[in-house]
């Protein structure tokens, strides 16, 4: 079967996380209430008073799964997300139930990282869905005290395809901006969108292609802006002083609202870029053995690489320990090749990557 029919066969999954009270339940509710004409299952694994079915699903029962008059079809996870996932599949194709998608709500605690995963390590779960995307909600008034106190909450950030900032009514432009700064400072890819609790538009959550990889690597600029070739020396020279003489005493920055070069962020990202091709080999050989040191603290990774004797972008991207990379579309005649790549991670030695991508240029 060609891959592009396998894919239009798989049913996407949406990632929907964020920290507690960001909104998620709100957003959900919109989703399973609204006359969308889609048939979604919402998984959910909030194991908090604040669970949809309570409000949303009057009838109390024992059954696992249940469907609401619109189509959609809602269960929790009181067990293992693999067996739940396989248990929908085993159902759908049985013709018990029917659903075009799935919405997957995390714990608000929870680092997504392990819930991606899980579409990848188990064959029969990688061959029937295809993760679409990670959505994290940002709640506008709590999000800079939630970032500084929580690391989940970064990662949750870092981990975004898109992110949805709530409550952005409650806070003033300048608190919104650097919020907002902050946010592309540990994720410069997702892009950001203000949402109206419970209001956010459908396609704001659905068919991201975020973990497609053919989408296009939207790097934040922003971003790019502080990247500045000029900036760089100076702006890592400080934050890497930072890094080694504050870390553990944020709480000692009652200032540090004012820019988020001062926050001791644990997860942050950076670009690299080069017009010189990389020597597939020597590139093969230093990820893995990135990955092996650094895979638990990335992440994700994302690039466009310009590969010598490919006549043609190689597309790569990467969860924790598990990467990897295939053929995108031919250059243009009139492009000049050219790599980038994204790196988001948890304290990564951001100059032992370049020059070890340095050293894998032609």
């Amino acid at each position: 079967m060609n891959s592009a029919v396998k894919i239009d066969k798989m049913v996407p999954v949406t990632i929907l996380t964020g920290f507690l009270g960001a909104g998620k339940t709100t957003l959900l509710k919109r989703v399973l209430s609204e006359n969308h004409g889609q048939r979604i299952a919402v998984i959910e694994n909030e194991f908090g008073p604040e669970s949809i079915d309570n409000e949303l699903l009057v009838q109390e029962s024992d059954e696992q799964i249940i469907e609401l008059s619109n189509g959609c079809v809602c269960c929790t996870v009181r067990g293992d997300l693999q067996d739940t996932l396989n248990d929908l599949r085993i159902k759908r194709e049985a013709g018990d139930i029917k659903f075009d998608r799935i919405v997957l709500e995390t714990t608000g605690m929870a680092n997504p990282g392990p819930v991606c995963q899980t579409f990848f390590m188990d064959d029969d779960i990688a061959d029937y869905y295809r993760l679409d995307a990670v959505i994290t909600i940002v709640d506008a008034k709590h999000g800079m005290d939630t970032l500084d106190k929580q690391e989940e909450a970064q990662k949750q950030v870092g981990f975004a395809d898109r992110i949805l900032v709530s409550k952005k009514d409650l806070v003033s432009e300048d608190e919104y901006q650097t919020l907002r700064a902050r946010l592309v400072h540990i994720n410069p890819r997702a892009p950001i969108k203000p949402v109206h609790f419970g209001e956010a538009d459908i396609n704001d959550v659905l068919d991201l292609s975020g973990f497609n990889l053919n989408a296009i690597l939207d790097i934040d600029p922003d971003f790019l802006a502080e990247e500045h070739p000029d900036a760089a020396h100076d702006h890592d020279h400080t934050c890497d002083e930072h890094c080694h003489h504050d870390h553990g005493h944020g709480h000692d920055h009652g200032h540090h609202h004012h820019h988020h070069a001062h926050h001791n962020d644990e997860i942050g990202a950076f670009v690299y870029r080069s017009k010189k091709a990389f020597d597939p080999e020597r590139l093969e050989e230093f990820l893995g053995g990135i990955v092996q040191i650094y895979g638990p603290d990335l992440l994700r990774y994302k690039g466009i690489l310009f590969i010598k004797g490919i006549n043609r972008r190689m597309l790569f991207q990467g969860v924790h320990m598990m990467m990897g990379a295939e053929p995108g579309k031919a250059w243009l005649s009139s492009e000049k090749p050219s790599t980038k790549m994204v790196f988001i991670g948890r304290k990564l030695p951001e100059d032992i990557f370049r020059q070890g991508l340095d050293n894998c240029l032609v």
